[in-house]
């Protein structure tokens, strides 16, 4: 794709950094105030400030109240405001704030990663490396995964194969697996890996073809995978990465039956490992606390989790690891040619130690599953017979509802309408917040927002929710209708 030039800006694919429409952010002229110090993700608008979160809602500076529908990213898993989280960090910060891990650990580095291997290792996961950020985590991934193959004597395996329509994050390595086209055309061939290769997403509404059952579309999918393997040469490719459950960039698009069974049988046959990105999906997000856990026999090589994973009170991700890599590294260097200053930072690891004590205690996981159908019943119910309601899908409480401009065809909605935009704006006017996406279709045409609350939601948020929402929709399309 070109680039293509409007006066003096340069127009990329549509984005939700660049298509908020004007009410839901404060331009520097309207809020009266001299030019921020602060690189927002606009150079025009600013967002508006927020004072405090108790619960499931902000409070604005100016006293309004959002229900915050979407967690930001699907992040605030346990709500805003709690205090045993608040007390873990600070209880932390009493004792040290700080150690440098090549000579040093701490006990909350060691109890969290006990936390999830506890989870994890009747999936042979067992070990667990953790980072400040989901972009880190899959660069890590990567490494790890091509570290395996080194010292397991095949040095020659040094390419990716990802799936279109995904998004793993924003540094380099995580951006050469993502085809997210608006983060990713400004840097195509400057800081992208060029040892990458894509195939289909499991995009069932728009993929599936009308005759074929969910089983054979699976078995396409996971033929495309074994071509492109056979095309590019099995024996150099490192890693398949995928998201479990698709995140932003197709809206909480679901595997079909058997698919990642399929892709694991693949993926063993020429020795290559799978990489399941769950950052947004895993953490209980999706009803189990692993996205994979509802795929039968999975059991992927390395996991990368984040977002949830500390719920938004400390920038925490991380990498679970199968003891198959492990063992190849223990018998080899015995070390991870790879650190960060801040690995298992002792704060981050005590809030997200927290974060996922309360998911047990409070049973988050399955109730999650349970007000997740209820969410879906009712939004179902409220918007799936819209006229430009194409497909409400996900799982648990992560829901995506894909807009069309024809129910039909399938035809999305010219860009330039900006779509998914107006529902954002529509909906945080009144005081909920959604996570808005374009270019769902091809990363340059289509429209979706995703509604993920955290998962302390009630039933009488579960309908408010729904009620906020089909009165922006109805709005949205009233004025379409003019």
């Amino acid at each position: 794709m070109c680039f293509s030039k409007s006066k003096s800006h340069v127009q990329y694919p549509n984005d939700i950094t660049s298509t908020t429409r004007t009410r839901m952010t404060i331009t520097n002229a309207q809020a009266g105030e001299q030019e921020p110090s602060l690189l927002h993700r606009s150079l025009i608008e600013r967002p508006q400030k927020v004072i405090s979160g108790s619960g499931i809602y902000l409070t604005l500076t100016d006293g309004s109240r959002i229900l915050d529908g979407c967690c930001g990213a699907a992040v605030s898993v346990i709500g805003h405001g709690n205090k045993q989280v608040q007390d873990a960090i600070m209880q932390q910060y009493s004792s040290i704030e700080y150690v440098h891990t090549m000579a040093y650990t701490t006990s909350s580095a060691e109890e969290l990663a006990d936390a999830l291997t506890e989870l994890s290792k009747p999936f042979g996961l067992t070990k667990a490396y953790f980072v400040c950020s989901g972009s880190e985590a899959v660069d890590a991934a990567m490494k790890l995964a091509r570290q395996y193959h080194v010292e397991n004597g095949q040095p020659q395996r040094k390419r990716f194969v990802a799936r279109r329509q995904a998004y793993h994050g924003n540094t380099i390595g995580a951006m050469s697996v993502s085809s997210n086209l608006p983060r990713k055309i400004p840097y195509d061939g400057v800081l992208t890996l060029d040892n990458v290769s894509f195939v289909s997403p499991a995009y069932a509404y728009r993929g599936q073809r009308g005759a074929e059952t969910e089983e054979q579309y699976a078995a396409r999918l996971v033929q495309e995978l074994d071509d492109e393997f056979q095309q590019v040469g099995p024996e150099t490719v490192i890693a398949f990465v995928a998201e479990t459950v698709g995140g932003a960039t197709a809206a909480c698009i679901t595997p079909p039956k058997g698919y990642f069974e399929g892709i694991r049988k693949v993926c063993d046959r020429y020795g290559i490992l799978l990489i399941l990105d769950e950052i947004m999906c895993g953490s209980g997000r999706t009803g189990s606390y692993f996205a994979f856990e509802r795929e039968g026999d999975v059991r992927p090589d390395l996991v990368t989790l984040g977002k949830g994973l500390g719920g938004g009170y400390a920038p925490i991700a991380g990498v679970l690891i199968s003891e198959k890599v492990v063992q190849v590294l223990k018998s080899g260097s015995a070390s991870f040619v790879h650190g960060h200053t801040y690995q298992a930072h002792p704060a981050c690891c005590a809030a997200g130690l927290a974060v996922q004590q309360i998911i047990k205690r409070d049973d988050l996981v399955a109730k999650c599953l349970s007000r997740g159908a209820l969410l879906e019943s009712r939004l179902r119910s409220a918007l799936g017979d819209a006229k430009y309601v194409g497909e409400i899908r996900g799982r648990g409480l992560f829901l995506g509802i894909e807009f069309v401009q024809d129910r039909a065809s399938k035809q999305p909605f010219k860009p330039a309408i900006k779509f998914a935009s107006w529902m954002q704006e529509a909906a945080h006017s009144r005081g909920l917040a959604v996570y808005p996406g374009s270019g769902t279709v091809d990363g340059v045409n289509g429209d979706h927002v995703i509604v993920a609350p955290p998962l302390t939601i009630t039933e009488e948020e579960v309908e408010e929710i729904v009620r906020l929402l089909k009165m922006a929709y109805d709005a949205v399309e009233g004025e379409l209708a003019v």
